[in-house]
């Protein structure tokens, strides 16, 4: 209950109703009551939940890879937000509670930069070994367009990448992996970026590969 203290034009203290009145500094004011916070956890609001944290959970270990990956997108967002963003819309299958992702409709790097032709991976002892054509001089494709190979492992929730791995007229590039890998099954990627780092290409999905 409200209480008035200087007369029924004056301030008062306390709740009345809906309104809540008070002073500060010798100054009288009124506010409304805080509406109740309500979460009714509705099944659209239980899947977008389950797919942000899908998704999460595979950008966190690669989060210095995406800044470079989707530097074009982080214009009004971050480059963070923006794979996120990606990826809830075009990578996640299945019905909640029942997510996955589906590593194929994965990028982990975005832009216009035209990519490399015939990439493929392979895994070696305590490595993956990724070859590709030298396309250079096709569209914007330039021979110092550098290589960003990434190399995700579901188990481990953990990846190994490089943003400088080696130049589009090399061909290949080595990116070496923990040796407690060594059995797991890894999902790989190759995006690449201009050498000013202003352009950047659709990553390609290599597949999924057994360490050996």
């Amino acid at each position: 209950m409200g209480t008035i203290k200087q007369g029924i034009l004056g301030g008062f203290s306390g709740k009345v109703g809906t309104v809540v009145g008070g002073s500060w500094k010798g100054i009288s004011y009124m506010r409304s009551l805080a509406q109740n916070v309500k979460n009714p956890r509705t099944d659209a609001q239980m899947t977008q939940r389950s797919k942000f944290a899908l998704t999460l959970a595979f950008l966190k270990p690669i989060t210095n890879y995406v800044r470079v990956g989707f530097k074009p997108y982080a214009t009004k967002q971050t480059a963070f937000n923006a794979a996120m963003s990606y990826i809830v819309a075009n990578a996640v299958s299945g019905e909640y509670p029942n997510h996955t992702l589906d590593f194929a409709k994965v990028l982990v790097s975005r832009g216009s930069l035209f990519p490399v032709e015939n990439a493929s991976a392979e895994a070696d002892a305590g490595k993956i070994t990724i070859s590709w054509t030298d396309n250079s001089g096709i569209s914007d494709a330039l021979p110092t367009d550098v290589a960003m190979p990434l190399v995700f492992n579901p188990l481990k929730v953990e990846a190994v990448f490089s943003t400088s791995a080696a130049a589009r007229a090399d061909g290949m590039a080595e990116i070496n992996l923990p040796a407690d890998w060594a059995g797991d099954n890894v999902e790989v990627y190759l995006g690449f970026v201009s050498a000013d780092g202003k352009a950047i290409a659709n990553s390609i999905y290599l597949g999924e590969k057994t360490l050996i």
